[in-house]
């Protein structure tokens, strides 16, 4: 399934900005289950008022997440009356949506992982000392170890150690991903304002761009395959 990682941001925008971008993730979740993309929702920072979010990093997947992301990724506008300051002469919102890099998950082959023995501590008194029925796993290429003592039995705990290795992978992954979106966010000055790939405008987030439907999408990418193929 091909799966990618975009971030929604105000940049250093105010709180109007921040508002957009809660609007803005709305409607991309909306538009996402409306054509069966999965997602999920890696970081959110929210903003300083309520209702509104400064930067949200997440996954989406699927087989039309390519087109999706494609009416999407970029720069989008609000035109509107600040939620927050009424009086405030500024029409023109924008917030940043980027794609960012996925980074891959290390896989684990147990031929990778050496494990060691030690004696068990904790509840099970004498018995439990008297057996070396703890674990230690270590994934040799990355040096990622855990300790095991759930059971009595040391081959249960070399079971039990080979799904906690996998799990703290992914969890190593998902945490160099959020770093990554938080670097970014922070690099983040300036919001380009020209050229908006999407323009929402008033209170009710209108969207006034007429948007490709993905139909015609997937079938412009077939044709662009098709020239490039016969070329």
């Amino acid at each position: 399934m091909n799966q990618k990682i975009i971030q929604i941001t105000a940049g250093r925008g105010p709180a109007e900005c921040c508002w957009v971008v809660a609007k803005v993730l709305k409607t991309v979740l909306e538009e996402a289950r409306s054509i069966g993309l999965e997602y999920m929702i890696l970081q959110k920072i929210p903003g300083n008022e309520n209702r509104t979010v400064q930067s949200v990093t997440l996954t989406i997947a699927g087989d039309e997440v390519d087109p999706f992301l494609k009416s999407w990724i970029g720069t989008v506008q609000w035109i509107g009356t600040s939620e927050f300051r009424k009086h405030h002469k500024r029409k023109n919102w924008f917030i940043a949506i980027n794609e960012l890099e996925n980074v891959q998950q290390e896989e684990i082959s147990e031929k990778d992982i050496v494990f060691k023995t030690m004696r068990s501590s904790g509840p099970g008194g004498q018995h439990a000392n008297k057996v070396s029925s703890a674990v230690r796993a270590i994934h040799v290429p990355t040096r990622t170890a855990v300790v095991v003592m759930d059971s009595r039995s040391q081959h249960q705990n070399k079971k039990i150690a080979i799904c906690r290795l996998k799990e703290k992978m992914v969890d190593i992954a998902l945490s160099k991903t959020k770093q990554a979106a938080q670097m970014q966010w922070e690099q983040h000055l300036e919001i380009e304002r020209g050229n908006p790939i999407r323009v929402f405008k008033g209170v009710d987030f209108k969207n006034e761009n007429k948007v490709q439907t993905f139909k015609k999408m997937r079938n412009q990418l077939k044709k662009d395959l098709r020239n490039r193929l016969n070329e």
